[in-house]
């Protein structure tokens, strides 16, 4: 991994086993569409929302309790004029236990600032683990988007809804 790589963090009061109960519950908070199967090894899953961003992904490494990591075989993005960016990177989660705590950190291996979707994608990473995926540990319920349901800015400017 690169220092240059996004990676967003958070710390939560519950057990590692619950947050990686959470972070395999992808419809829960990235996407109520995901197409698939998320939680075990060489599971493949497809993300899409609207016409803008499509996603194919497969789980290369799980580690219950511990890590999930996704290599991206395939993506589309309508707004960048490399529309494959992410094909070939790879999405880790990493769980540690801090004290009464724990710790998660998403690395999106390959999502670095001299990519074009840099901004907008640490925007979205950034709203979808901080915000929808903490909810989804602490609460129970996430923030993920859906067709006709934009969750970030970005989302909701791309796909021309009020704010």
């Amino acid at each position: 991994m690169s220092a240059q790589d996004f990676s967003a963090t958070i710390v939560v009061d519950q057990t590692p086993e619950a947050v990686f109960e959470a972070v395999t519950n992808v419809r829960g908070w990235w996407s109520e569409e995901i197409e698939g199967n998320t939680a075990a090894l060489n599971d493949e899953f497809k993300y899409h929302y609207e016409d803008v961003h499509r996603c194919h992904a497969r789980l290369v490494e799980v580690v219950p309790s511990e890590k999930v990591l996704w290599l991206i075989l395939d993506n589309y993005f309508k707004f960048t004029e490399d529309e494959k960016e992410w094909t070939g990177t790879h999405v880790i989660f990493e769980i540690t236990r801090k004290g009464s705590q724990t710790q998660l950190r998403m690395t999106h291996q390959g999502l670095v600032p001299e990519v074009e979707c840099f901004n907008i994608c640490r925007d979205a990473w950034s709203f979808y683990i901080k915000d929808s995926l903490y909810n989804l540990i602490t609460t129970g319920t996430g923030k993920p988007n859906a067709t006709g349901k934009p969750q970030t800015k970005n989302e909701k400017a791309i796909v021309g809804a009020e704010e």
